[in-house]
């Protein structure tokens, strides 16, 4: 993801009353549904620093914090739901404020916050059980706030100007907030209360409960763009059903993967679905896996063409999706704050005040060197998974289109490389998948001038091309030999120019001038992946990212050690990214290297077992210690799209399993399994209108597939 804006993010520690001993610092936790997010601490509270309610890129409730008896409760518990639908905060009192001659001690009370989003809207419950002996005398307050702000501006983004915010309006139970941005565009939010508060401002909501011995009060809260009927308990009940069973649905799209033995690796595997699940929105072109929560809560080229491409052997409804978006959003004009020229495809969109004033580039955005080129690929290998030409025919012009800018305008040069120069400084400075500021740069750590050919853009043009060729022969549109002989000369380019044999390693770029960028990245995984190299230059380029230099123990690094400008601690430069390591696991895997990819798939799993079974955007590279756990990036997006996916990519490498439904043939070819696991089970693999279903055993001799289904028409075929 790009960092061209800073991250502002809130960590507070809190002492308990009760105890004297400090509450651990709090996390953000964060629900999405469609463009709509909520961002909390894990008390539930939201304090206007990098959290808050957001609606298509705009915070409408930058402040919801709670209070019982005038201070924060004690938290004993948090976190989100497996299925990723609710936050759930469970609390208890601190001392009370006496009421007459009583006072209520800490611990008496049980408080539960439930939340989720659906429909635009925030749905919360607050649910106070007396566990004491006497009555209760409670108070509780809201303070809460809506500032408008844009998300870039949340971000960091500075802004000279605003536009209005109007004063709240308040009646009974409810709280109406407005703002007309400098856009001209009215927005609104509405903070309700299912009972009518003893004291309600524009800014706060106090009440007074009386909790008799054993009983409990509930207390509903709801904010949306509009206002809506009383929140209740039917209400609440009512759209965390519609909630879930949407959730569900997206969770069981496609085939299902199990180890009937191994508990733990099911909800790595689970965990791992219900993330994708959740950032995935189901627009009109069909399901769009969001990048990531907060931060990215939007499409994205190049990571929902990733996403999908890891998703594609499961469930390839999001890759036909990801395609349909894409095709729709193809540029047709040059830009130079738009980075566009015709033919190119998006790298992002945004919703948000900002974008649409021109602040920001973002609403509309072309600056990614590499998505033109993996949108052409990702079409290749959607014909060749689902055999759906018609998907294909339908976006035909679209990938002509592409290939065309490929041909012109991402070959400044004229040599057959794809290079990139931002066309206005507003603009990324860097537009591969590294693309912080400091990302790319010489052996000696010089930031290299412009027009700027990235190792895997190379990689990803050349899997484009053979595409192209692929699917012109499958939809008798046109001859494919000029298609092949541009993916020929591409290999022979990059071969040529970016190897350096004393190395044996590839440059991580070209400069404009035409010499090589020879620092030595994760880079060169995702030309394996693509299968560019020859076989010789991949083992070595294997052998090299096997060693000390790349691998951390929790997977690679995007940087080998010792390189100039090597920081474990840094976005690009030798942090690991799981969606990183699972590209060079699949490249790995294209090559033959089995025990590698079976390794690897464990050190990644290993990780996520330290976080909770939800792989972040990225975490730090420092080498792997016994008995400690992988450093966290402070601000890494959590859950990522691609990096749910990553486990699902890696599987299918370590399976050795190949999809073909033009040819109605699914390969297997030398499948090993990670270390602990005996055994997976493939099932409802849809191909060409029928389910696949395979068993992968560990035996003294090997891995060996079993079919569960043989009767079918679809062949399964051992490639060994």
């Amino acid at each position: 993801m790009d960092d061209a804006y800073s991250v502002k993010t809130t960590a507070t520690e809190v002492t308990d009353a009760v105890t004297g001993e400090p509450e651990p610092t709090t996390r953000l936790m964060a629900l999405k549904d469609a463009d709509t997010f909520a961002v909390s601490d894990d008390f539930g509270d939201m304090s206007g620093g990098a959290d808050g309610l957001f609606d298509q890129d705009t915070r409408i409730l930058s402040r919801l914090v709670m209070t019982v008896g005038r201070q924060r409760p004690s938290r004993l518990s948090a976190g989100i739901s497996k299925d990723n639908v609710f936050f759930i905060c469970h609390s208890t009192n601190r001392p009370l404020p006496p009421m007459g001659k009583r006072s209520t001690p800490g611990g008496v009370l049980h408080i539960e916050r439930r939340r989720f989003v659906r429909n635009r809207r925030l749905f919360e419950r607050i649910r106070i059980s007396n566990h004491g002996i006497e009555e209760v005398w409670l108070p509780l307050a809201f303070d809460f706030g809506a500032d408008f702000h844009d998300i870039f501006q949340v971000r960091g983004t500075p802004r000279a100007r605003h536009g209005e915010v109007s004063p709240p309006v308040h009646d009974g139970r409810c709280v109406r907030f407005g703002y007309r941005g400098l856009d001209d565009v009215e927005r609104t939010s509405c903070l309700t209360f299912s009972e009518p508060p003893a004291k309600l401002t524009g800014a706060r909501a106090e009440f007074v409960f009386t909790l008799p011995p054993g009983r409990r009060e509930d207390l509903y809260v709801e904010c949306g763009v509009v206002p809506a009927d009383t929140p209740g308990e039917d209400r609440f009940r009512r759209h965390a059903v519609e909630a879930r069973l949407a959730m569900r649905t997206r969770r069981r799209r496609g085939a299902s993967l199990r180890g009937p033995r191994s508990p733990r690796f099911n909800l790595w595997l689970d965990q791992s679905r219900a993330d994708v699940a959740l950032l995935t929105t189901d627009l009109s072109t069909g399901p769009y896996p969001y990048a990531g929560v907060p931060w990215f809560s939007t499409p994205f080229g190049r990571d929902g063409i990733i996403t999908a491409w890891q998703m594609l052997w499961l469930d390839p409804s999001l890759a036909k999706g990801v395609l349909t978006y894409l095709a729709a959003r193809q540029a047709t004009e040059t830009s130079a704050f738009q980075d566009s020229q015709p033919g190119k495809i998006m790298h992002e969109t945004r919703q948000g005040e900002m974008s649409r004033l021109g602040e920001v580039p973002f609403g509309l955005y072309y600056g990614g060197v590499d998505t033109t080129c993996l949108f052409v690929a990702l079409a290749g290998a959607y014909a060749r998974r689902t055999g759906d030409l018609e998907t294909i025919r339908a976006i035909w012009p679209n990938l002509k289109a592409a290939a065309g800018w490929m041909a012109d305008y991402g070959d400044p040069t004229g040599e057959g490389l794809i290079a990139y120069q931002r066309a206005a400084d507003t603009g990324l400075s860097n537009q591969g998948w590294k693309d912080s500021e400091d990302s790319i740069f010489h052996a000696d750590g010089r930031f290299p001038k412009g027009p700027i050919a990235l190792l895997e853009v190379q990689g990803y043009a050349f899997a484009a091309w053979r595409a192209m060729a692929d699917l012109s022969r499958l939809i008798g549109e046109e001859a494919p030999a000029g298609y092949l002989a541009k993916a020929k000369r591409m290999r022979a380019l990059v071969e040529d120019r970016f190897w350096i044999e004393e190395e044996g390693f590839y440059a991580i770029a070209l400069d404009g001038d035409g010499q090589a960028c020879r620092a030595i990245g994760s880079n060169a995984g995702h030309l394996l992946f693509t299968g560019l190299p020859s076989k010789d230059r991949a083992r070595r380029v294997i052998q090299r990212m096997l060693g000390a230099e790349f691998r951390s123990g929790w997977g690679l690094r995007t940087l080998a050690h010792g390189q100039a400008r090597f920081n474990p601690m840094s976005y690009h430069n030798g942090s690991v990214w799981p969606h990183d390591t699972a590209m060079g696991v699949a490249g790995m895997a294209r090559y033959g290297e089995r025990d590698a990819v079976a390794m690897l798939l464990h050190e990644i799993y290993s990780a996520a077992s330290h976080f909770d079974l939800r792989l972040p955007e990225l975490f730090c590279g420092f080498e792997r210690e016994p008995g400690e756990p992988p450093i966290a990036y402070p601000v890494a997006c959590m859950p990522q799209a691609w990096a749910a996916g990553s486990v699902f990519q890696m599987l299918q490498a370590a399976l050795g399993l190949t999809i073909d439904a033009v040819d109605k043939v699914v390969t297997v070819d030398d499948p090993i399994l990670p270390p602990g696991i005996e055994q997976l089970n493939l099932s409802r693999l849809d191909m060409a209108g029928e389910t696949v279903d395979l068993a992968f055993r560990r035996t003294a001799d090997g891995t060996v597939v079993s079919r569960r289904n043989p009767e079918r028409t679809v062949k399964v075929v051992n490639a060994l």
